[in-house]
């Protein structure tokens, strides 16, 4: 069995003395809060483990991303080599690139070969390669394709389709008795999972980026606005209010439950969504996500790469356990077992893959042309923007404003913001 992750608090993080195992530990590795992704993480551990002979213990970490991030500047700006190998988004190699360990340098130039572009040069800060791609991630839309069929309704391909088909279907289930049954949910917590919602939302009504890749403000626009507004109007109606508190793994309970028609999520659960004690077994298709008016389909880039601390008191050892973590042997095998996207590219045209997530195949150009969060034009201020930006769409959610209010008290705040140089 899985050994059970220690569970230590940011104060013993920082310097606190934790008895029993986490003394004897040759490392510590942060990988995965909760579910599947810590259950994989601690599989792939034990594998290495039992090839070196050393030993891990798993640390575990708020599952909030914006929390985690917290947590590791905590610990990184005290020059603690507490945790050895963090696990970080996707969004953070700009912001911790300083305090981490030059990967190319200890493992080699080859340890990127095969693996996506994109995230490679997402990972790399002044030449460094200041993490390693474990997973990447991109938004989908999940359904329920009996309810769908049952009503006469192919995927929608606009969100004003998916607010219409949520609500007829949400509406005749409730009728037949199902008065737990909701139309949509997503991430509505006002964290760094609803900027990548609201990024969709914006980008997918022509709305932009909110900052531009050359670092121009562009979120005060009315097509922002007006698909701020849209999702306003969920609220309440074919969403939950609920869902304003709302992380990836609330959205999904509701989902794997039998009681939402459509879902917003990362690929993680689709195997999930296929369990023996999930509720929608064999009746949940995935599609991309719907368009605005005037858009494209927009989905957010996610993701998760390994990287090492530069106070880590074995870095070696350390490397060698990312290279063995995001290996494709462990890539291929997470695919399967989780539907956790590689960042390799040999393995979306694996067979054994695919047969275990099919759509893995078909939306492919979705995951390897996913829209980019304002991270590398923005710098450390990344983290100020995305927190104001879930802000003010949080607060158009709750009712507290609208699109238009939104996006114009955003430009200003960015504005400021960006006075004091990105």
């Amino acid at each position: 069995m899985p050994k059970q992750p220690l569970i230590v608090s940011s104060l013993a993080l920082l310097g606190a003395v934790t008895a029993g195992p986490a003394l004897a530990a040759e490392l510590t590795i942060s990988c995965g809060a909760v579910g599947a992704e810590l259950t994989l993480c601690e599989e792939g551990v034990a594998q290495w483990e039992e090839k070196t002979g050393h030993e891990v213990e798993i640390v575990s970490t708020p599952n909030s991303s914006t929390e985690r991030l917290s947590l590791y500047q905590q610990i990184l700006s005290a020059r603690s080599g507490d945790i050895d190998v963090m696990q970080i988004d996707v969004v953070w190699p700009g912001l911790l690139a300083n305090h981490l360990l030059d990967l190319h340098e200890t493992l080699g130039e080859t340890v990127t070969d095969g693996h996506f572009e994109a995230i490679v040069a997402n990972n790399t800060v002044d030449d460094r390669l200041v993490a390693v791609p474990w997973f990447t991630d991109a938004g989908v839309l999940y359904y329920r394709k009996d309810l769908l069929e049952a009503h006469g309704h192919a995927p929608p391909q606009t969100w004003e389709q998916l607010t219409d088909i949520a609500r007829e279907i949400q509406d005749a289930e409730r009728a037949a008795g199902n008065d737990r049954m909701w139309g949509y949910v997503f991430q509505g917590r006002a964290y760094e999972g609803l900027t990548c919602n609201a990024l969709e939302w914006v980008a997918s009504h022509g709305g932009g980026t909110l900052v531009d890749a050359e670092g121009e403000i562009t979120i005060d626009n009315p097509r922002a606005a007006e698909a701020l507004d849209l999702a306003a109007s969920w609220i309440g109606e074919i969403s939950p209010d609920g869902v304003l508190n709302y992380t990836e793994e609330e959205a999904r309970g509701v989902f794997q439950s039998g009681n939402a028609v459509f879902m917003r999520n990362w690929p993680y659960a689709w195997s999930l969504a296929q369990s023996e004690d999930s509720q929608v077994a064999g009746k949940v298709g995935v599609v991309k996500l719907p368009h605005g008016d005037g858009g494209e389909s927009a989905a957010t880039l996610g993701g998760w790469n390994l990287a090492v601390s530069k106070y880590s008191e074995n870095p070696e050892l350390a490397a060698d356990l990312v290279a063995f973590l995001t290996s494709e042997q462990e890539q291929k095998r997470r695919a399967i077992e989780g539907a956790y996207n590689p960042t390799l590219a040999s393995l979306y045209a694996d067979e054994e893959v695919l047969e275990a997530v099919p759509f893995f195949g078909t939306l492919l150009p979705t995951f390897t042309n996913a829209v980019a969060r304002p991270s590398a034009p923005t710098g450390d201020k990344y983290g100020r923007v995305s927190n104001g930006f879930f802000n003010e769409v949080h607060d158009v959610l709750s009712g507290n404003q609208s699109g238009a209010e939104a996006v114009a008290r955003l430009d200003s705040e960015l504005s400021r913001l960006k006075r004091r140089r990105w």
